[in-house]
């Protein structure tokens, strides 16, 4: 099946075919939900970029993500020289970037996309909290925007309607996405020394970043931070809708499920509340598998009348 999917893609080398399936297999195992969407709606000749963009991000994600900042700094650097090579050369001895630089080759902007993200990450390995809520727009602004776009440039042609609210309604989504990130992951990142709540939304709901130790009682003002941040989450996201009607028709099912499953992460993320300083949170699984459904019989119902 993944075969036809190549075909209908027009990619035909068989090197390039192996590559193309291993970075399917690893997407599918590290981000089964997010797979399962771009197999049931996206267009079929779109499946092998998007995978090829996701698996890029999760390997960048891999190698920057560990150690301490100085660390981090030297893995990206050193990992931003290989994806340049890839992409100007086509030469590379991963598959990851194999297939990567035949995905920028296809879609020319995508080169400028992987610049724009690799550029960003530098913020991403360097933070370690947000004193602000401004500083923490100019993250999502810097990195979390140019690493949707990775995919989500794939998604709005050249010539599709609205470029101009396509971006800014990208960037709404990402911003909900981004905190609602930070909520799910706060017990992690705590214990790696990380905040992602602003610390003045900490100050304004009488927190300390002691209270948001794992061994202390859930008060009431670590849940009114917690609801606050959902609030923010909540309107960026509401404020995001418009964007199925940036998209061409056919890729409208697969962003309006995009947003539906950020919606359960967002109810999720209400019922823990206070109890993110112990446990992560996660979208409904049968909620989601029935939007994926939903929106798979939208996909094809057109085509079934016709």
């Amino acid at each position: 099946m993944w075969g036809r999917v190549l075909r209908q893609a027009g990619i035909a080398d068989p090197s390039l075919r192996r590559d193309y399936a291993l970075q399917r297999r690893v997407v599918a195992r590290f981000a089964r939900a997010e797979y399962l969407a771009v197999r049931l709606l996206l267009p079929t000749a779109l499946q092998p970029d998007v995978v090829a963009a996701v698996a890029f991000m999760h390997e960048t994600d891999n190698r920057v993500d560990r150690g301490g900042a100085a660390e981090r700094s030297a893995a990206l650097a050193e990992w931003a020289e290989r994806v340049e090579k890839a992409c100007t050369t086509g030469d590379a001895d991963l598959p990851v970037l194999r297939v990567l630089a035949h995905t920028a080759e296809r879609h020319p902007g995508m080169r400028a996309r992987v610049g724009d993200f690799l550029d960003g990450a530098v913020l991403e390995v360097a933070w370690e909290e947000f004193a602000t809520e401004a500083e923490f727009d100019r993250y999502v602004t810097g990195y979390s925007l140019p690493a949707l776009m990775l995919t989500a440039g794939l998604l709005a042609p050249a010539g599709s309607p609205g470029p101009d609210e396509f971006i800014s309604c990208c960037e709404r989504l990402i911003s909900a996405m981004q905190r609602l990130d930070f909520l799910e992951d706060l017990a992690s990142d705590l214990r790696t020394g990380r905040l992602g709540i602003p610390v003045e939304a900490l100050e304004d709901c009488d927190v300390s970043r002691a209270d948001l130790l794992p061994d202390r009682p859930q008060s009431p003002a670590v849940n009114r931070l917690i609801q606050t941040q959902a609030d923010a989450a909540a309107t960026a996201l509401e404020s995001a809708r418009p964007l199925e009607h940036t998209v061409s028709p056919a890729n409208k099912p697969f962003v309006r499920a995009l947003i539906g499953v950020q919606q359960f992460r967002l109810e999720a993320v209400r019922a823990v509340g206070a109890g993110l300083i112990e446990r992560p949170s996660g979208p409904s699984a049968v909620g989601s598998l029935c939007l994926l459904a939903r929106e798979t019989a939208a996909r094809w119902r057109p085509r079934s009348g016709g």
